[in-house]
């Protein structure tokens, strides 16, 4: 333990943020964060409990305790092994998560838990100035050949790990650069995509093989989806040159609003509105952007993305943007006694939020109004749970001006048309079908294809991703060799 009365002498140290009207002038990252002394700071608040919540809150399992500990003593060498020694992408999980680890602290019950996150962070920034992340080639190869479909975060720690056991690994990516959602589903204002590039150098280092603008299998006609793709393989190819195939692709269905006007002009999916302004920032010359310049903005749905719409639109110039919840607004302060340690339902109001949106809960879209085929406005109306069913409150209809709509309800599943490919089976919410258990754990219905990541459990967070592709990697070096060394 870092010091015994730590958490009762040291308020959590939060990490400072550039003010709104400075940072919506840019893309770039505004966080600061914590370095040195500050971070140790931190770090002398875990009580390093005997039962320490934090571990099972954390998907990937990472020994919080310790390396907090590690951090207080300035042993940042030993705290970054620590942490690589669950997480392969500490730089994204610091920058991206929801934290669960921290509702699950301990300290959490009763104060403000101990910034786990931050010092995360802290540790793999250090660790990156100092050199001490550097490519880990196998000192054996297998000769066994792996494709991984998909080079988000899942697919990206199956590969490495893949790669360090001794395989041959190639992955295939559908759009031109690596990283999946990370590359163009996230903001570079929340993470600056050189990040990426970083470990990619890495990984290639340790013999990993990216192919990008490659798409596996036929891609549906009128697809909505981003696909930047200029070659095609099929799953015939992958399974005759491959001893083994990972589908790591992801949930990029989005889920649709099908309401009258839905047809008109301006209203667009998440993922139609995001990549653009992505691309732009890499400096790519796009023919034309989707932008929010000078326009009224509804975004329908309150979660990450929805919220990523919000800090971009605003960066656009939006005249004014409004936010819609399904959903009535949770309290402000969760009743922890009643949640505690688990994920608590409360208001949660993100740094696009404070630069600027009005955000409407308990609300409902009725019908997209428009003039000469493009969308003028949104006529919602109000809701409230009765009987356990939300129902329409009489009287509450509304209308909405909007020159730009939107949808970021989520994503529903996988594209159909990659797993109906490859014949592999699927559960009843179309994602890819396959258990996690130790011993042929993540493998499909057909012989040598696994799959990982939100392809197999659905929309998730970055942190599970990772997750799913060391537990993948693992399960497959298994069916590769009989038996595996790498951590499940």
């Amino acid at each position: 333990m870092s010091k015994i009365t730590g958490f009762l002498e040291q308020p959590r140290v939060k990490e400072q943020y550039t003010p709104p009207e400075a940072r919506l002038k840019h893309y770039r990252e505004f966080v600061e964060p914590l370095v040195g002394e500050r971070a140790q700071l931190q770090a002398v608040r875990c009580m390093d409990c005997g039962i320490p919540f934090c571990n099972n809150g954390c998907p990937v399992g990472n020994i919080i305790p310790d390396f907090n500990n590690l951090v207080y003593q300035d042993d940042w060498k030993a705290a970054i092994d620590s942490l690589h020694s669950t997480n392969n992408f500490p730089e994204f999980t610091g920058r991206i998560c929801p934290a669960p680890c921290e509702a699950a602290c301990v300290l959490n019950i009763n104060d403000d838990p101990v910034g786990i996150k931050s010092i995360e962070l802290a540790i793999i920034e250090r660790a990156w100035q100092e050199g001490w992340v550097r490519p880990q080639p196998p000192e054996v190869r297998t000769g066994k050949k792996v494709a991984v479909v998909g080079s988000g975060p899942a697919g990206l720690a199956a590969a490495q790990q893949l790669a360090r056991a001794g395989h041959d690994v190639t992955v295939f990516e559908k759009n031109d650069r690596v990283g999946g959602l990370l590359r163009y589903g996230i903001p570079d204002f929340k993470m600056e995509k050189h990040h990426i590039d970083r470990r990619v150098a890495q990984m290639e280092a340790e013999g990993v093989t990216f192919r990008t603008g490659v798409v596996v299998g036929e891609w549906p006609r009128g697809s909505r989806i981003t696909n930047l793709s200029k070659q095609s393989v099929s799953p015939a190819e992958l399974q005759r040159d491959f001893d083994a195939v990972l589908l790591a692709g992801g949930a990029e269905v989005p889920r649709d609003l099908p309401v009258p006007g839905r047809e008109l002009d301006g209203i667009h999916f998440a993922m139609e509105f995001l990549p653009g302004q992505n691309r732009v920032n890499a400096g790519d010359r796009l023919r034309k952007q989707l932008r929010a310049d000078g326009k009224h903005v509804v975004v329908i749905g309150g979660g990450d993305t929805g919220s990523d719409c919000v800090g971009t639109s605003n960066r656009h110039g939006a005249l004014g943007v409004t936010q819609f919840e399904v959903m009535p607004q949770p309290p402000e302060q969760e009743n922890k006694p009643l949640v505690w340690p688990y994920w608590p339902l409360k208001l949660r109001t993100s740094s696009s939020h404070e630069e600027g949106v009005q955000r409407e809960f308990a609300i409902a879209t009725k019908e997209f109004l428009g003039e000469g085929g493009r969308v003028t406005g949104v006529k919602t109306v109000r809701i409230e749970f009765e009987g356990g069913r939300l129902t329409e409150v009489p009287g509450s209809e509304e209308i909405h001006p909007a020159e730009l709509v939107l949808l970021a309800m989520g994503f529903v599943n996988p594209m159909a048309s990659v797993l109906d490919s490859f014949g592999v089976a699927k559960d009843a919410r179309g994602n890819a079908q396959a258990g996690t258990e130790e011993g042929g754990g993540y493998a499909t219905s057909v012989e040598g294809i696994f799959a990982a990541g939100d392809m197999r459990r659905g929309q998730s967070l970055v942190v599970w991703a990772i997750r799913e592709g060391r537990q993948a990697a693992r399960a497959m070096d298994q069916y590769l060799m009989g038996t595996s060394v790498l951590p499940r």
